[in-house]
C-alpha cells in the first residue's frame, strides 16, 4: 500500500509541470527556454527588418525621440534614456519633512523622503545619457555619458541619429569602456556629425594599443581634446607627439590638449616636445599629474626659446626654399600681364634671389663646421652674411640692386620673401616694413604651402641654424610632477627669453608666448629663488591678473 500510495505522489510533482512552463516561464530550464522562445516569437520581424530600418529611418532632430526608435529597431528593449543634464549647483526646494511644524504623519512621510532621497541617489548611477540644451530653441549643444559600456551597436545608433544634431558641439564619453576598435567606429562617426562639433573628452577609457592619436589626425576637425585618467604612457605619448606634427605633417586644428592624471615620464615629455618645435597651433596642454622629472622639463623648455635645427630638418627647410622659389617664378609671367609690369619683374626677381640666397647661406653655414672651405666659399658665404644682417625681417639682397630706391614701394617689396614665410607666426619685423602688408594679403590663398615653421627667419650660430622657438603656445600645466631646481631653471630661462621678446617692438604683432605658466607641487621649495622670478615675470602676462588689476583701477578711479 505504501508503494501505491509513493507512486501518485511522485507523479503528482510531474503532472503540473507542462502547466508551470506555460504560467511561469522562469521555473526550470525548460521554462528558461520558453522565455527565450517567446521574444523570438514575437519579434521576428524585428529581426528580419534590422538592417533595412536604421539605414531607413530619416532622424527628426531630436535626439530623444530618435534614439528611443532607433534602439528599438535594433530589437533593444532597456536602453538609456535621454535626460537634461542635472545643474552644477541645483535650487535646494524644501520638502514637506524638513517642517519646523511636527505634525501627526510626520514619521510616514518622513520616510518616504528618506525612500525618495535614496532613490534618487540611485538614479544618478542609472545609465542616461545626459544632454545640455541651447536655451533658445532647446537644441542639443552637449552630450555627457558617463559610467554604462558604450558597445559598436550603440555607437552604430549614434551615427544614425547625431547627424542630425546640427548645433552639436561637444560628445564627452567618461569611463564608457571604450577599445581600440570602438574608437575607430566612433572616429569614423565624428565627420558625420554636424561641423560645429570641435570639443571631445574621452576621459577614463585606457585603451591597449592607446591609438588615442588617431582622434589628432591630419584631417581631424577637433579643437579640444581631453584624455585625462587613460593610463597614457610614454608610448602613447611618442603616438601623440607624432600626431602634434612631424617634418610630412602638422595638427593644424587642435587648439587644446589635455594630458592630466596618466603616467607620462621623462621620454613620453620629449615627445611631446618633439611635437610642439613644428606645431603652430596648439594653445593649451596639460601636463599635470604625471611623472616627468628634470629630463623632460629641460625638453619641454628647450622648446620654448631658440633651439637647434637637426639635419633632417635643416635638409627639409632648403628644399621648401627651393620649392617656393620655383612656385613664384612659375607665377612670375601671369603676375606680369597684370598692373606694372617692370615693378612686379623686379618684385619676382629679387624674391627669386632672397630664397636663393637663403639656401646657399644654410649650406655654407653648415659646410663650414664639417670640412674647411675653400677661400672663394668663405668669401662668398661673408657676402651672403653681410647682405642677411640688417634688420631680421629684411631680405638678403637688401642694398645691392639701387635700382629699388626710385620707387617708395621697392623697401617694401624687398621684404617680401621674409614677410610670406613669417606671416601669423610672430617672428620679427622690422618697422620699415609698413607697405608690405597689403602684399601678403595677396599670399592667402597660398597659406597652405607657406606654413611651415621651417620657413621662419632663422638665426646661424657658430656654423648651427637656430629657430625663434614655439611662441604660440599660451598655457602650460605641469602641476604635480617630479620637477626639480634643475627644471626650474630652464624653464626660467625660457620664460626669460619670452619676456624679453614680448617686450621688444618687433613683437608688436603675432604671439609672444606663454602667459600661463603652472610648475606648483613639484620637487622643490615654493620659495626657491628661480620659481619666484618666475611667477614675477608670469603675473604681469597673465590675462587674469591684467584684468583683474583692470577692475581695481576702475573701482579705485570711480570712488
Amino acid at each position: 500500500m505504501s508503494g501505491e500510495a509513493s507512486a501518485p505522489t511522485m507523479a503528482s510533482p510531474r503532472a503540473p509541470r507542462p502547466g508551470i512552463q506555460k504560467s511561469s516561464g522562469a521555473v526550470t530550464r525548460k521554462g528558461d527556454r520558453g522565455a527565450k522562445e517567446k521574444p523570438t516569437t514575437v519579434l521576428p520581424p524585428v529581426g528580419e527588418e534590422e538592417p533595412k530600418n536604421p539605414e531607413e529611418y530619416q532622424g527628426t532632430g531630436v535626439l530623444e525621440v530618435d534614439f528611443a526608435e532607433l534602439c528599438t529597431r535594433w530589437g533593444y528593449t532597456d536602453f538609456p534614456k535621454v535626460v537634461t543634464r542635472p545643474r552644477p549647483h541645483p535650487t535646494f526646494v524644501p520638502s514637506a519633512c524638513t517642517s519646523e511644524n511636527p505634525t501627526v504623519d510626520e514619521q510616514p512621510l518622513s520616510g518616504s523622503c528618506s525612500f525618495n532621497t535614496l532613490e534618487s541617489k540611485y538614479v544618478f548611477f542609472r545609465p542616461t545619457i545626459q544632454v545640455e540644451l541651447e536655451p533658445e530653441d532647446k537644441s542639443v549643444k552637449e552630450i555627457y555619458i558617463r559610467g554604462w559600456k558604450v558597445e559598436e551597436r550603440i555607437l552604430g545608433i549614434f551615427s544614425k541619429c547625431l547627424t542630425s544634431l546640427s548645433q552639436l558641439q561637444a560628445i564627452n564619453l567618461w569611463k564608457v569602456g571604450l577599445t581600440d576598435k570602438t574608437l575607430t567606429t566612433f572616429i569614423a562617426l565624428l565627420p558625420l556629425c554636424s561641423s560645429t562639433l570641435r570639443k571631445v573628452s574621452l576621459e577614463g577609457n585606457p585603451l591597449p594599443e592607446q591609438s588615442y592619436h588617431k582622434l589628432m589626425a591630419v584631417d581631424s576637425t577637433i579643437a579640444h581634446l581631453s584624455l585625462r585618467n587613460n593610463n597614457i604612457d610614454d608610448h602613447g605619448a611618442q603616438l601623440l607627439g607624432q600626431a602634434l606634427s612631424t617634418l610630412h605633417s602638422c595638427n593644424r586644428t587642435l587648439v587644446s590638449l589635455n594630458l592630466g592624471f596618466n603616467h607620462i615620464g621623462d621620454e613620453g615629455a620629449g615627445y611631446i616636445a618633439d611635437g610642439l618645435r613644428l606645431n603652430r597651433s596648439l594653445l593649451w596642454l596639460s601636463l599635470a599629474h604625471n611623472r616627468i622629472q628634470d629630463k623632460g622639463a629641460l625638453k619641454l623648455a628647450e622648446v620654448l626659446r631658440p633651439f637647434e635645427l637637426t639635419h633632417t630638418e635643416v635638409v627639409k627647410r632648403r628644399r621648401l626654399l627651393l620649392e617656393k622659389g620655383s612656385q613664384e617664378r612659375l607665377r612670375s609671367p601671369s603676375t606680369s600681364r597684370h598692373g606694372d609690369s617692370k615693378t612686379e619683374r623686379e618684385k619676382n626677381q629679387l624674391m627669386r634671389v632672397s630664397s636663393f640666397a637663403m639656401v646657399e647661406k644654410d649650406k655654407m653655414q653648415t659646410m663650414k663646421t664639417s670640412k674647411g672651405l675653400g677661400k672663394k666659399k668663405e668669401k662668398s658665404g661673408e657676402v651672403v652674411k653681410k647682405e642677411e644682417k640688417p634688420g631680421s625681417g629684411q631680405s638678403p639682397t637688401q642694398g645691392t640692386p639701387k635700382k629699388e630706391d626710385s620707387t617708395k614701394t621697392g623697401k617694401a617689396k624687398v621684404t617680401i620673401p621674409e614677410q610670406k614665410l613669417s606671416k601669423g607666426k610672430g617672428t620679427k619685423t622690422g618697422s620699415k616694413e609698413k607697405r608690405s602688408i597689403l602684399l601678403e594679403t595677396e599670399v592667402v590663398g597660398e597659406a597652405t604651402e607657406v606654413v611651415s615653421p621651417l620657413l621662419e627667419p632663422v638665426e646661424h650660430r657658430d656654423g648651427k641654424v637656430f629657430m625663434p622657438g614655439n611662441r604660440v603656445l599660451l598655457h602650460l600645466n605641469l602641476l604635480r610632477n617630479r620637477i626639480t631646481e634643475v627644471g626650474l631653471e630652464a624653464f626660467l630661462t625660457a620664460v626669460q627669453y619670452q619676456a624679453q621678446f614680448s617686450e621688444s617692438k618687433s613683437a608688436s604683432k603675432g604671439p609672444v608666448g606663454l602667459l600661463w605658466l603652472s610648475l606648483a607641487k613639484n620637487c622643490f621649495s615654493p620659495q626657491c629663488p628661480a620659481y619666484t622670478t618666475i611667477q614675477e615675470l608670469m603675473l604681469p602676462r597673465d590675462p587674469a591678473s591684467k584684468a583683474k588689476h583692470k577692475e581695481e583701477a576702475a573701482v579705485a578711479s570711480s570712488t
